[in-house]
C-alpha cells in the first residue's frame, strides 16, 4: 500500500530533535525556523515537556469526556492566568480545524443564523465550515459550497457594516495576522469598530488564533493588541508543541447546553498534560518577552538586507516579502544551510516561525545565509 499523495514532499527523514535543531537519520542538523507550521513553541524535546508526558502515560493517557478530567479545569485555570481572558469558558478539542469548526457552530447556535463573514486571503481548515471560510478555492469541493460565506477586504469598514445589516450573520471569523495568508493585519481602528459592529448587531465576533496564539506575537493572544474581546477564540498549534490539542473559549454569555459540542480525544489526559508542560515553560521562561525582543531583534537586523522589500508580523510570527518568488530561496535555506523556512499564499514571503526560546544566534544564521544567496 501507497501514502495517499497529497503532500510534496522535503527528501529529509528526520530521526529526532532538541530544542531548535531538528536531525536527519543521517546525523544532518537543521536549524527549525518553521517549528511545523507554528506547532513547537517551547522547543523540542523540552525536558519539561517529556517529564509531563511520561508521568501521565504512566497513570492513564486517555478515557471518555463522560467522566471528569480535572485536568481540564487546571488547564483552563493556567490559561486565564497568563491570557487574563477571564470571562470565557473553555472547550477542549484536537486539532485547529476542529476548534475553528466548533467555534462557528456555537455561534450558529448562540445566534440562531448561519451566514459567515471572513475576509481575503483567510485560512481556517480543512473541515467543512472552517475551510468554507478560507479564501482558497483550490482546496475546496462543491461540498463546502452548501455554507454562505462572504469574504471581505481587511480595514474595508463600509462593505463589513452593509453585510452586517442584512442580519443573517452569525458570525465574523478573523485572523489578527494571517497565517498561511501572508502575515496581513487589520488596523487596529477596523478591528475596534468590527467588535463594536458585532456586540451591537447579536453577531459572533471569532479570533482564530490558532497559529498567533500561546505568547506567539508577543502577546498571549495576538488580538490582544487591539484592545477587544472576541466573543469566541479558536486556538490549538503551539497550544500542545507537537500533541494534536485544540479548544475554544467561549465567552460566559453564551449557554452551553448538554450536546451542544462534542470530541472523542479533545482534552484528553495526555494533551491536558502537553497543555500544562507549555503553559508552564512559557510562564517559567518568559517566553512571551523572549517574543518580543527576539521579533524586535530579527526585523532590526534582517531590515540590513537590501533585498528584503518588507518584513510582516509580530513576534516571532514574521514574513519577509522578496519581489520574486521564494521556492528556490527555501530550497536553499533547506539543503545548503540547514535551515527549515515556511512558505505562504503569497508565493514572494519566507514564513518564520521558530520556537519561542530561539536566540539571536538562531537569528544571525538566518541573516548570514540570506546576506549569501542575496549578495
Amino acid at each position: 500500500m501507497n501514502l495517499f499523495n497529497v503532500y510534496p514532499l522535503y527528501q529529509i527523514i528526520p530521526s529526532h530533535a532538541k530544542g531548535c535543531y531538528v536531525y536527519d537519520k543521517d546525523g544532518t542538523k537543521f536549524l527549525d525556523l518553521y517549528g511545523g507550521h507554528a506547532v513547537i513553541s517551547i522547543g523540542h524535546s523540552h525536558p519539561l515537556y517529556i517529564k509531563e508526558l511520561s508521568n501521565q502515560l504512566n497513570k492513564i493517557g486517555f478515557y471518555s469526556n463522560y467522566i471528569i478530567n480535572e485536568l481540564q479545569q487546571k488547564v483552563a485555570d493556567e490559561i486565564i492566568k497568563q491570557s487574563n481572558c477571564v470571562d470565557y469558558n473553555l472547550f477542549m478539542c484536537s486539532t485547529g480545524a476542529e476548534a475553528n469548526e466548533n467555534a462557528l457552530q456555537v455561534a450558529s447556535f448562540n445566534t440562531g443564523k448561519s451566514k459567515i463573514i471572513a475576509f481575503k486571503n483567510s485560512f481556517h481548515g480543512r473541515s467543512n465550515a472552517a475551510l468554507a471560510s478560507t479564501d482558497n478555492l483550490s482546496i475546496k469541493s462543491k461540498l463546502n459550497n452548501s455554507i454562505n460565506v462572504t469574504f471581505l477586504n481587511f480595514n474595508d469598514k463600509e462593505n463589513l457594516k452593509k453585510e452586517i445589516c442584512k442580519k443573517d450573520v452569525c458570525a465574523v471569523i478573523i485572523e489578527s495576522i494571517q497565517g498561511v495568508g501572508g502575515l496581513n493585519e487589520p488596523d487596529t481602528d477596523f478591528v475596534k469598530f468590527l467588535a463594536d459592529i458585532c456586540k451591537k448587531s447579536n453577531v459572533c465576533l471569532i479570533a482564530d488564533e490558532v497559529q498567533s496564539g500561546f505568547g506567539r506575537t508577543g502577546d498571549f493572544f495576538a488580538f490582544q493588541k487591539h484592545g477587544i474581546e472576541p466573543d469566541i477564540i479558536s486556538m490549538a498549534k503551539g497550544m500542545g508543541n507537537g500533541f494534536p490539542v485544540g479548544g475554544v473559549l467561549i465567552s460566559k454569555k453564551i449557554n452551553a447546553q448538554f450536546g451542544m459540542l462534542g470530541t472523542t480525544f479533545g482534552g484528553n489526559h495526555l494533551a491536558c498534560s502537553a497543555v500544562i508542560a507549555v503553559l508552564q515553560t512559557i510562564e517559567n521562561e518568559q517566553l512571551m518577552n523572549n517574543s518580543k525582543e527576539l521579533g524586535n531583534y530579527f526585523i532590526k537586523k534582517i531590515s540590513n538586507i537590501k533585498s528584503v522589500m518588507n518584513i510582516k508580523g509580530r513576534g516571532l510570527m514574521l514574513g519577509l516579502e522578496f519581489d520574486f518568488e521564494v521556492k528556490e530561496l527555501r530550497k536553499k535555506l533547506i539543503f545548503k544551510h540547514k535551515i527549515f523556512t515556511g512558505g505562504s499564499s503569497n508565493k514572494n514571503l519566507l514564513r518564520i516561525l521558530p520556537p519561542l526560546n530561539i536566540k539571536k544566534k538562531h537569528i544571525d544564521m538566518l541573516y548570514d545565509a540570506l546576506k549569501i544567496e542575496l549578495s
